[in-house]
C-alpha cells in the first residue's frame, strides 16, 4: 500500500505543477507579498515527504489520503513537495475564496484530500469525511476540485480523484484530530505532529547557519 501511494503522490505532483505553472508566473510579476506570519518556519529547508504528513484509511474497495494544506505544515516538506502544493491552492485560490464566502466566512482550514481506488467501478461519497477537533466533528463547508472528473463519484482500480476541503478554521492542525470517512478513522495525527516538531527544530537549526560562499 505504501507503494501505492508514493506512486500517487509522483502522479498528483505532475498533475498539480502542469496545472498551476501559470500562477506562479503570475505571482512572480504581480505586487509584493503581504507580511509573513512570524510563527511559520522558513520555506525550502524542510525535508518531509508527502506520505509522512498525510492520514490514511482503508476499506477493502478504496482508500483515502488526508494532508493538511496550511503552511505550518507545508513549509516543512521537502522544497518540490512543498512547491506542488503551494501552487496547486494558489492556482485555485479563486474557488476557494468563493466557496468560504457562499458558506459565511472569511478564512478557512483546507485540506488535500485523495481517493484512491482499490478495485474497479468503486464509488464513494465526499460528504462523508468529517474531521474531529477538540471535541468537536466538522462537516467540510466546501469542496474544491481538483482532478477533472471529481463528481463522477467514481474510482475504477489504481484511479485517483482529489479535491481541496474546506473546514471550520477552528480545525487546528498543530493540535491532534482524528480524520473520519464512513466508519473509518484515523487518530495517526498525534504521529505527525511529533514527526513536524522534529523537522521544525532541524529546519529553524539550518536557517540559522550561514550562508555558504
Amino acid at each position: 500500500m505504501r507503494r501505492y501511494w508514493r506512486s500517487l503522490a509522483s502522479a498528483l505532483v505532475l498533475a498539480m505543477a502542469a496545472c498551476a505553472s501559470h500562477s506562479v508566473r503570475a505571482e512572480a510579476q504581480g505586487p509584493a507579498s503581504a507580511p509573513q506570519d512570524p510563527s511559520l518556519p522558513p520555506p525550502g529547508l524542510g525535508s518531509l515527504r508527502q506520505d509522512q504528513v498525510g492520514l490514511r484509511m482503508q476499506t477493502t474497495e478504496l482508500a483515502v489520503r488526508v494532508i493538511p494544506l496550511d503552511e505550518h505544515v507545508t513549509r516543512l516538506l521537502s522544497p518540490d513537495a512543498y512547491q506542488s502544493l503551494q501552487q496547486m491552492r494558489q492556482s485555485r485560490q479563486a474557488a476557494i475564496d468563493t466557496a468560504a464566502r457562499a458558506a459565511g466566512y472569511d478564512s478557512t482550514a483546507t485540506f488535500m484530500v485523495t481517493f484512491f481506488g482499490l478495485q474497479p467501478q468503486v464509488r464513494f461519497n465526499p460528504d462523508q469525511l468529517a474531521i474531529s477537533s477538540q471535541n468537536v466533528t466538522y462537516r467540510p463547508i466546501g469542496i474544491v476540485p481538483i482532478t477533472p472528473r471529481w463528481s463522477d463519484g467514481v474510482l475504477d482500480q489504481r484511479q485517483q480523484q482529489a479535491a481541496i476541503y474546506l473546514f471550520d478554521p477552528a480545525v487546528q492542525v498543530l493540535r491532534p484530530f482524528t480524520v473520519i470517512y464512513g466508519v473509518q478513522s484515523s487518530d495517526a495525527w498525534s504521529d505527525v505532529l511529533r514527526i513536524l516538531n522534529s523537522e521544525r527544530a532541524r529546519v529553524l537549526s539550518r536557517a540559522q547557519q550561514p550562508a555558504r560562499p
